[in-house]
């Protein structure tokens, strides 16, 4: 959770309160990265990640990132000295207000792209939130045009399904709407403010929370819990633990929501390996490739659970 979460701060996808409040409210964490990392104290965290980096020889999975190692030296180290990824007073996080849902006169109609994760849910979504669903093949030239990719950035999937990307905006769907706390939504470079805000407006009209990110492979969620489900097969692949062990292990030590593997196995393993091989695709970086062992479980569909006799 925090090598990736320092990565999608780093890119300038979104800050570090919105990154916590994404990975709290969606993926169902108890504390967010920048929380726990407030919490354990820099001086700890960061010498650790750099020594499983050395450990494993440089595996890029585990690459540590320049904004600790900044931190460290400049003495924001967390909590205990009222300063770290956020400010203190005592003991208590300073954090600005989420900004306000955008006042939109009047919606513009939607187009989904028919490759949109979990498209039929979205569709009822868009419906229930009293949204205009254009049916045609392709976007009217006012529509707000809506991706749902897994793993893609928005940028690619608007390249690749040759939409304009001004009116584009992505979601994700990698959780189950109706379980989730908070929708995410992302934009491309490219996309108008009008467009945004309209997204904004809509996805936050039932009350539910609302996070507009810049553009990211995967989002924040899927980068995440992806990553998360990938290191925990290649523990299982290197036979450090059996895979129940393993759930034991970052339940009661780490205090997940649940297990990596069945984090793998609600998600579905198909669609996890989904995120990283696009992901991979994006970036062109070696720490997203997708482990062998999770590729051959989500190839004949077997449990992440399954224990190999």
């Amino acid at each position: 959770t925090l090598f990736r979460s320092l990565r999608i701060a780093s890119e300038g996808v979104a800050d570090f309160a919105t990154i916590d409040r994404i990975l709290r409210d969606q993926a169902g964490f108890k504390l967010g990265p920048f929380e726990l990392m407030d919490l354990t104290g820099l001086d700890v965290s960061h010498p650790v990640m750099e020594s499983i980096y050395h450990q494993y020889y440089e595996e890029p999975r585990y690459r540590p990132s320049v904004i600790t190692a900044q931190r460290l030296a400049g003495g924001l180290t967390g909590r205990k000295v009222g300063e770290g990824f956020y400010k203190y007073t005592n003991s208590i996080a300073q954090i600005s207000a989420e900004p306000a849902v955008p006042v939109v006169e009047e919606l513009p109609p939607v187009w989904l792209s028919p490759r949109a994760a979990r498209r039929a849910e979205l569709l009822q979504l868009l419906k229930n939130l009293g949204a205009q669903v254009e049916t045609g093949q392709s976007p009217s030239p006012n529509a707000l045009t809506l991706v749902a990719p897994l793993g893609f950035d928005v940028t690619t999937v608007a390249v690749v399904e040759r939409l304009d990307p001004a009116r584009t905006v992505g979601i994700d769907m990698l959780v189950d709407d109706a379980i989730s706390r908070r929708r995410v939504i992302a934009t491309n470079p490219a996309t108008r403010i009008d467009m945004r805000d309209a997204a904004h407006a809509l996805f936050a009209r039932d009350g539910k929370a609302v996070s507009v990110i810049r553009d990211s492979g995967g989002f924040v969620t899927q980068r995440v819990v992806a990553n998360i489900v990938n290191i925990a097969s290649d523990m299982c692949q290197q036979s450090i633990c059996s895979p129940s062990d393993l759930e034991t292990a970052v339940t009661l030590g780490l205090g997940y929501p649940q297990g990596p593997l069945a984090m793998g196995n609600l998600y579905g393993p198909t669609n996890i390996l989904e995120v990283l091989f696009n992901m991979q695709t994006v970036y062109g970086d070696p720490r997203y490739r997708p482990s062998a062992w999770l590729r051959r479980r989500g190839a004949i569909g077997l449990s992440l659970l399954h224990e190999e006799p």
